[in-house]
């Protein structure tokens, strides 16, 4: 049985929700400079790379900063799907 998108438990409906949790969070954490801890990221990912196929040239990376407001609204963001 597949379900359409415009069930309210879809996996889209939850990405959409934690991408918008972890961008209200990181504004939030740029919006409030008098914290230090709360500006504290950790990076991790891959640097970009470049596959040159001489001609086609496809460049692959991917970097995420997480701080503690991010996580936060990465956590908010999955508490409202589960609430829907």
């Amino acid at each position: 049985m597949v379900k359409s998108l415009k069930s309210p438990k879809s996996p889209w409906v939850l990405l959409l929700l934690l991408i918008a949790g972890a961008l209200a969070g990181s504004a939030l954490a740029e919006a409030l400079p008098a914290l230090p801890l709360i500006k504290a990221t950790k990076s991790f990912g891959l640097s970009p790379t470049t596959l040159d196929l001489h001609f086609l040239k496809i460049t692959f990376g991917i970097n995420i900063a997480l701080g503690p407001l991010t996580v936060l609204g990465l956590i908010v963001g999955y508490w409202v799907y589960r609430r829907i």
